[in-house]
């Protein structure tokens, strides 16, 4: 096309349209002048066909590639969807609420222990019958049954800190200068005891020098303290036996701890609501400190007047006291250990109580609260 050709409108075709012809251009014919000139040129253009646009929807798949406009001719022909329209589908998807519907009250949630009391019940009463059939058959039978557990709490508090705070305090000479400890505290009395610690403290000096001088220091440390901690603690059970009614004397700390314990979770658990120690021990109550001191009261009394040879019920009544305290403050220190260390319980032993620690860490500091109680009360004989 030459560039004359800019402007200039097409051939008209046979029907009167503008556009090219099937044959071409006719022969003959004038050449067609501006619209405007021509008599019987037609004032408007006609309109394109549209093909239907179907409602509400895209394109079908015959429809694809057929030509459309991407909305309405005019203005005036939209309409908004009425409401009615919605399918079940939307309203499924976005449900809307009855106004006056009426919503049920949650449910109030029961109080939980917090670990399985079946399991717990089962474990405590077997180690009952183990304790006192070795305690009453044999004095030195109950003695091997008080090394064995030092020594596994001895195992699940190192192994915690080696875990936790890598802490590497010497198990072997823990393990056994804890036990030969208990055993001299039963035979020798408290010097026993004290020498046994000694040694055993120095053990773990020298054991440690085996190993990298880096965290000597807070190994050993953790070494002497676990030694302390657990097995020394434990001499005074050992050393309450000695006595001629030592069983009874031990039966008595056993009971009392227990019961202490007993009366703490039950008052608490029941009418608990102002914390004790919340930053350490988030579940006990002063409700529950108070029941403990009843319920570990009322047991001294009954046990120094029943049990204890030249005993008296008064003597329990401060014995019961002594021991809801010293109970108390055992448990808190091992939850703050725990604490520390980040854990919940000490080992997985014992069903429903978690680990030997964590049964000991009342008994513990108990022990040499009653032993000294005892003897001044009725004597060390």
């Amino acid at each position: 096309m030459s560039d004359s050709s800019w402007g200039a409108p097409p051939p008209v075709g046979p029907a009167g349209y503008w556009g090219p012809t099937e044959g071409g251009p006719v022969q003959g014919a004038a050449p067609a002048g501006p619209a405007y000139d021509a008599p019987e040129a037609q004032h408007t253009r006609p309109m394109p066909i549209v093909p239907d646009e179907p409602a509400y929807g895209g394109d079908q798949d015959g429809d694809r590639g057929a030509a459309r406009l991407s909305g309405p001719l005019f203005q005036d022909e939209f309409r908004p969807r009425p409401p009615q329209a919605r399918t079940a589908q939307a309203e499924n998807q976005n449900p809307e609420p009855m106004p006056d519907a009426h919503q049920p009250a949650p449910a109030p949630q029961k109080k939980s222990a917090g670990r399985d009391l079946s399991a717990a019940i089962g474990v405590g009463a077997g180690l009952g019958v183990v304790i006192i059939a070795s305690l009453f058959i044999e004095k030195s039978v109950f003695v091997g049954v008080v090394a064995v557990a030092v020594v596994v709490g001895l195992w699940e508090l190192t192994s915690r800190l080696r875990e936790r705070k890598q802490i590497k305090a010497p198990l072997v000479p823990l393990a056994v200068g804890g036990a030969a400890m208990v055993v001299a505290g039963y035979v020798r009395g408290a010097e026993g005891a004290w020498v046994a610690m000694a040694l055993t403290a120095l053990a773990a000096l020298v054991w440690r020098m085996t190993e990298s001088p880096e965290g000597y220091l807070k190994d050993v440390t953790a070494g002497v303290f676990a030694a302390f901690y657990v097995p020394f603690l434990a001499t005074f059970v050992a050393m309450m036996l000695t006595a001629q009614d030592g069983p009874w004397r031990v039966m008595t700390f056993l009971l009392l701890t227990v019961v202490s314990d007993t009366g703490a979770y039950a008052v608490g658990w029941r009418f608990g609501k102002h914390k004790l120690a919340p930053r350490i021990s988030p579940g006990k109550t002063r409700e529950g400190l108070l029941g403990a001191v009843l319920f570990a009261m009322v047991a001294g009394a009954l046990c120094m007047q029943f049990l204890i040879s030249h005993g008296t019920w008064w003597q329990g009544l401060l014995l019961g006291l002594a021991v809801a305290a010293s109970a108390t403050l055992g448990d808190l220190g091992e939850s703050m250990i725990k604490r520390d260390l980040g854990i919940k319980d000490m080992g997985t032993l014992l069903p429903g109580h978690g680990g030997i620690m964590d049964r000991l860490d009342s008994l513990l500091p108990t022990a040499p609260v009653v032993w000294l109680l005892m003897v001044v009360f009725v004597g060390s004989a």
